[in-house]
């Protein structure tokens, strides 16, 4: 076995935040807002920062010093769009990213469906890696369960739960009593304050429609 340190490419999801100006303090009190709603799902995530819609010179450093100061970790800068803007970004210690246009694309060949027929505690995360996640009980607030699929939960839905883990858009989230800290689909995600009460506490599918997440309540 080889001790060398190798080199190898990689996908990773990675929260995006879009700007649309170059107000920094505004966006800083946005993220400070967005963390302290779900500190445990954004306290230290990486975060790419997207500012194809800005006008106007960005400070970069008060830029990345303010997204430290929110509690989040300041990875790189997409949507440059010339290079005096990817050389202030690089200056300012960003990765200056480019998006790939290509859509991601579900493993050529998926893994089984993982089964958890035990309730999911507080504190605890399952992942399932390339497939479906099935959950025959409960999860619990504060705990997390995630598939780079879809997830089914014959249960209370009371934690965080993340479908598309891998940037899966057909990915879909159904539960029998949704009751949510956060729900996410490829890298889209709402918080509980923002699910409709029509669909709080009842049988729902969630699923992408154009970009934007959408629920369905169940009846069957």
């Amino acid at each position: 076995m080889s001790n060398t340190p190798d080199l190898k490419g990689s996908s990773f999801t990675l929260s995006v935040l879009h700007l649309s100006d170059n107000q920094i303090a505004n966006t800083v009190e946005f993220l400070k807002q967005k963390v302290a709603q779900a500190p445990a799902f954004f306290a230290n995530a990486p975060v790419v920062i997207n500012i194809s819609k800005v006008d106007g010179d960005i400070d970069f450093l008060a830029l990345k010093h303010g997204i430290s100061d929110a509690g989040l970790i300041p990875v790189g800068v997409t949507g440059c769009k010339d290079k005096r803007c990817q050389s202030l970004a690089s200056e300012a210690g960003f990765a200056v990213m480019t998006a790939s246009n290509n859509p991601a694309k579900a493993p050529a060949k998926m893994a089984p469906t993982t089964i958890v027929r035990t309730p999911i505690r507080s504190g605890q995360q399952v992942y399932a890696k390339d497939g479906d996640l099935v959950i025959l009980n409960h999860v619990s607030p504060g705990a997390e369960v995630i598939a780079d699929g879809s997830i089914h939960i014959h249960g209370t839905l009371r934690g965080r739960a993340i479908a598309g883990a891998s940037g899966q858009k057909e990915a879909r989230i159904i539960c029998h009593d949704l009751q949510a800290e956060l729900v996410s689909i490829a890298g889209n995600y709402w918080l509980s304050e923002q699910i409709e009460s029509e669909f709080w506490q009842k049988k729902v599918m969630l699923s992408m429609t154009e970009e934007s997440l959408h629920f369905e309540l169940l009846t069957i």
